[in-house]
């Protein structure tokens, strides 16, 4: 015979198995260092000056 099942617990831990697996996705999506943002900003606001460097007066 076989051995009973707690369905609670099934239940709870496929939940806990799709909740872990959407916050990897969303780790690989979103996560960025503190580091990686600071870069980025910088390096979007030198590249905003260099092209309002190259503009022509009215």
């Amino acid at each position: 015979m076989a051995k009973p099942v707690n369905l609670n617990r099934f239940r709870k831990e496929k939940a806990r198995a799709e909740k872990k697996a959407r916050a990897d996705q969303n780790a690989v999506k979103f996560g960025r260092s503190k580091a990686e943002k600071a870069r980025d900003k910088a390096e979007l606001s030198r590249d905003q000056a260099r092209q309002d460097g190259h503009k022509l007066d009215d």
